[in-house]
């Protein structure tokens, strides 16, 4: 089970830093290397299990080779695809039994 800690903002992160690290062709392992991260720390942002300081996410910069607003762009975009208003149904009475009449 997940810490309370954890939220849908830092899921949204870790598959913004995903993705982007996929466009660029890196692993984990070397994303970590490029941004002097450890590539299980990678892979903990990338499932929203870590909640990175500013400083982390200034590593990613430079690892990744791209500006933190770009990185922060993206997961901006990913809460427009990922919060999509649902509908909610009024709750419904229990549907009743008909009783048969006798034949």
């Amino acid at each position: 089970m997940k810490p309370e800690t954890h939220s849908p903002d830092h899921a949204r992160l870790g598959r913004a830093v995903r993705e982007l690290r996929a466009r660029r062709g890196l692993s984990q392992e070397e994303l970590g290397y490029r941004a002097g991260l450890h590539r299980n720390y990678v892979g903990a942002i990338e499932r929203g299990e870590i909640n990175p300081t500013f400083r982390v996410l200034l590593k990613l910069e430079r690892g990744l080779q791209l500006p933190l607003s770009e990185i922060i762009q993206l997961w901006e975009r990913r809460a427009t695809d990922t919060v999509t208003p649902r509908l909610r149904r009024p709750p419904q009475a229990p549907p009743t039994r008909r009783r048969r009449s006798p034949e």
